[in-house]
């Protein structure tokens, strides 16, 4: 068998496959004649974001920690937990020894029985008061009284030259320093009650001012049980049993996993985009959480620029602390524009066909298409918004310009 006999035959498989695929691809005598809808992917274009994004890696941490500070100079008497450990809310971590604040418990008590007493005694001591210058004022009064009745009586003696004239005017300048009297003790009294007045409140200021230090102390001595406000890991202890510690002064450090946030890092050559307040996709479990870049780190280490990420839903279930994410890190960006989520059906270049539904047929259209983006990709023209498109492989008709749909 000659050479080129051989080269023939060889060739005769190549060239029915090759026919095949022509036969199925351009000319579709392959084609079913007809589809069952339910068994493919279809969406509805429109209006929305389109948006590209760059991949990036990022670690969950606590979003901020807590600083539980020694509510009063004191003894740390017993370390419960240590450094590392994972505390839940309200879980003991260390207890102070609560005798310095009890004796100052005690102190402030005495202080405050004795002002009380000073305040009942005050107060009896300025109904006693009262007493003493009411009683002045009537009897100042009944004096006054008394001389104008004499006047009275000696203008009439006067009228007939019963009385001297001198008498008379002496008894008149009488009246008239009772009166000027009254008035003075009048107004030292109201002065004196107004005197009286401020002691008590002086005294009850002191005593308001007093209780509320006394509460503080009573707090404070709740609190030399020292507790984790909320679920964390401890970080630091600062001081050993038996060492004493000043008021204020930083016990525990502790982080704090009711909230986080992520520390990302992208490669160097996309830095531009690495700016506060840009949006970034955190993917945890396959959802797509929202955030935004915050506290760029100026420095470039092993070719990667570091970042902080605040999620809008810092507190969501899924996230763990030490987790490991990836990041889509929004490049570009459009919003209200015509759009399809994106799916094997649409191709992959600016221009497709695509098969759009039609009451009972799908009907083959040419679409271009602007931005394509993560999820969707925008619609230049070809479709309208409110047409229903096939996303799903369409390999099986493609050439088709027009297919039955049947259980539609």
């Amino acid at each position: 068998m000659s050479i080129r006999r051989i080269f023939f035959i060889s060739l005769i498989p190549v060239v029915i496959v090759a026919t095949g695929y022509i036969a199925f691809r351009k000319l579709a005598l392959f084609a079913p004649p007809s589809i069952n809808l339910s068994q493919y992917r279809t969406a509805e274009v429109d209006i929305g974001t389109v948006f590209r994004t760059v991949d990036a890696e990022g670690i969950v941490v606590p979003q901020s920690e807590v600083l539980l500070l020694s509510p009063a100079t004191s003894i740390i008497k017993q370390i419960v937990q240590v450094p590392g450990s994972h505390v839940d809310a309200y879980q003991t971590i260390l207890r102070l020894d609560p005798k310095p604040i009890q004796d100052e418990i005690a102190s402030i008590e005495d202080q405050l029985e004795v002002k009380r007493n000073n305040l009942h005694r005050n107060r009896l001591n300025a109904r006693g008061t009262r007493l003493d210058l009411d009683y002045n004022v009537e009897m100042k009064k009944l004096r006054i009284a008394s001389l104008k009745s004499e006047v009275a009586d000696e203008e009439e003696l006067l009228e007939v030259g019963g009385i001297s004239p001198a008498k008379f005017e002496k008894t008149k300048q009488e009246l008239t320093l009772a009166e000027k009297e009254l008035e003075m003790i009048l107004s030292k009294n109201s002065i004196r009650l107004q005197q009286l007045e401020a002691e008590e409140q002086g005294l009850k200021l002191q005593i308001e001012i007093q209780e509320k230090e006394l509460e503080t102390k009573r707090e404070n001595l709740s609190r030399t049980t020292v507790r984790a406000p909320s679920a964390g890991i401890i970080m630091s202890i600062n001081g050993k049993e038996g060492e004493k510690v000043n008021r204020d002064q930083l016990l525990v450090r502790l982080s704090d996993l009711s909230s986080f946030k992520i520390n990302g890092t992208v490669a160097e050559e996309h830095a531009e985009i690495i700016k506060t307040g840009n949006t970034v996709f955190a993917i945890v479990d396959r959802e797509k959480l929202v955030g935004q870049i915050a506290n760029v780190s100026p420095e470039v280490q092993g070719n990667k620029i570091g970042f902080d990420v605040y999620l809008e839903q810092s507190n969501h279930a899924k996230l763990l602390s030490n987790m490991q994410v990836p990041l889509l890190i929004v490049r570009r960006l459009k919003e209200g524009v015509p759009r399809i989520e994106n799916g094997d059906g649409l191709g992959k270049g600016r221009r497709s066909e695509v098969y759009v539904v039609e009451g009972n047929k799908a009907v083959k259209k040419a679409v271009d298409f602007g931005m394509r983006g993560l999820d969707h990709s925008e619609i230049s023209s070809g479709i309208q918004v409110g047409d229903r498109v096939i996303i799903s492989d369409i390999t099986a008709f493609r050439g088709r310009p027009e297919i039955d749909i049947i259980n539609h």
